[in-house]
């Protein structure tokens, strides 16, 4: 039987250990059964190999997308450039269309791909795994784009810039 997790610090403090990591903000894309573009704001994104081409990210699961993310064919990671925050906001939040008004493009798997982005990884939904309150996903590269553009930096609680 499971135990709950037991520790003697305070969540927010670890929270806010856990901001003093500067990180790259995305999005990641995808389309739902019902072919409707899903997004959520992510900063949990890395590298896990180059071959084979796998990276990875995690989502909440709490969030009301996470059920198309388990289950899409693909997803791309779109990287926000500095100027795109508002992307990032957008994202973040809940609302019943968080695409309009965007020109998009299309990308593996039919995924929507932000306009003006650093980078796009576009992924095969290769793994999951359970990671306590997030689920971890694994997604095989199969085409990716860069622009040579300054990221959108996320650190202790707010937006950066590289100086």
């Amino acid at each position: 039987m499971n135990q709950p997790f037991s520790y003697s610090f305070d969540p927010r403090s670890l929270r806010d250990a856990l901001g003093d990591f500067a990180t790259g903000v995305a999005v990641v894309t995808a389309r739902s059964a019902d072919g409707q573009p899903v997004g959520v704001t992510i900063n949990s994104f890395a590298s896990v190999s180059l071959e084979p081409p796998l990276v990875l990210w995690s989502l909440g699961l709490h969030s009301p997308s996470l059920a198309v993310f388990e289950s899409c064919s693909h997803y791309s990671v779109n990287v926000l450039a500095a100027d795109q925050m508002e992307f990032s906001q957008r994202f973040a939040q809940s609302q019943s269309d968080k695409f309009a008004g965007i020109e998009l493009k299309v990308g593996a798997g039919d995924t929507p791909l932000l306009p003006g982005c650093c980078a796009w990884f576009e992924c095969r939904n290769e793994l999951r795994y359970p990671g306590g309150d997030h689920l971890i996903l694994v997604g095989y590269v199969e085409r990716f784009e860069r622009q040579a553009k300054p990221p959108l930096i996320f650190h202790g609680g707010r937006y950066r810039s590289l100086a």
